[in-house]
């Protein structure tokens, strides 16, 4: 059975993080495999507190999965602070297997969930906003979107997946791999219920890689995953409500 492992905060209302990824392992039928970096008290309204755990104990976690079930690929999410994401970029060093980086570094709302530095990475997946913080340049349309993944290739990432998400018109997102552009583009959805859509993307190409898909086409399975899942939301909560991960 393929292993995937995901590296991230719980989400107490089950749209985002490792309830996320673990409800897109399953569907991408993968067996999921979870370390906790964080607590988070929120819903679809938002982030009432946020707990990160001591990095020593997240460590703990991840050498105790892999050493008794290697995963096929892992991937990470919001880290809570500086000090668990080094330890976590310090082991991923030895990883034998693709690291999926989701660099979260805020909720919906605003509540800061991540920092420090990213691990070497086989792709890291940040949105555009997030890409603006780590190329140190306002990331805001198709050109800055390349000059940013060519930025982020620079600082240690293999390959860069750039989610254009909040970009006027299609939701384009722009993977930078091998040294060539791929768009892949899907028609904006309007509805509020959008939580979790960063999480579920990174699932599913951590899953898709796992599965031993190339890269390209693990890109394209999950923007069709998501962008069904997002048109077929179940319209739960009174804010931002979370996908419909049967999708």
């Amino acid at each position: 059975m393929t292993v995937a492992l995901t590296i991230a905060g719980s989400d107490a209302s089950g749209g985002a993080g490792i309830q996320a990824d673990l409800k897109t392992f399953h569907r991408f039928h993968v067996f999921g495999q979870a370390v906790i970096t964080l607590i988070t008290v929120q819903n679809t309204r938002g982030v009432e507190q946020v707990y990160t755990l001591p990095p020593e104990l997240v460590e703990a976690q991840i050498r105790a999965v892999i050493e008794d079930i290697p995963p096929g690929a892992a991937k990470t999410g919001a880290l809570g602070s500086e000090e668990v994401a080094a330890r976590i970029a310090k082991l991923a060093e030895r990883f034998d297997f693709p690291l999926v980086v989701d660099p979260v570094m805020s909720a919906k709302n605003g509540a800061r969930l991540g920092g420090g530095p990213f691990a070497p990475c086989f792709l890291l997946t940040p949105n555009l906003e997030e890409a603006s913080a780590m190329a140190g340049f306002e990331v805001n349309d198709s050109d800055s979107m390349r000059r940013a993944a060519r930025k982020l290739q620079s600082l240690g990432a293999a390959n860069v997946l750039i989610k254009g998400g909040h970009l006027r018109g299609d939701a384009v997102d722009l993977l930078y791999a091998d040294g060539e552009f791929h768009e892949f583009r899907a028609p904006r959805i309007p509805t509020r219920h959008t939580h979790g859509t960063g999480c579920a993307l990174s699932a599913a190409i951590t899953a898709e890689l796992a599965k031993g898909t190339p890269l390209v086409e693990a890109v394209r399975r999950a923007k069709q995953f998501v962008t069904g899942a997002i048109r077929s939301n179940p319209g739960l909560g009174s804010g931002a409500g979370p996908l419909n991960f049967f999708a």
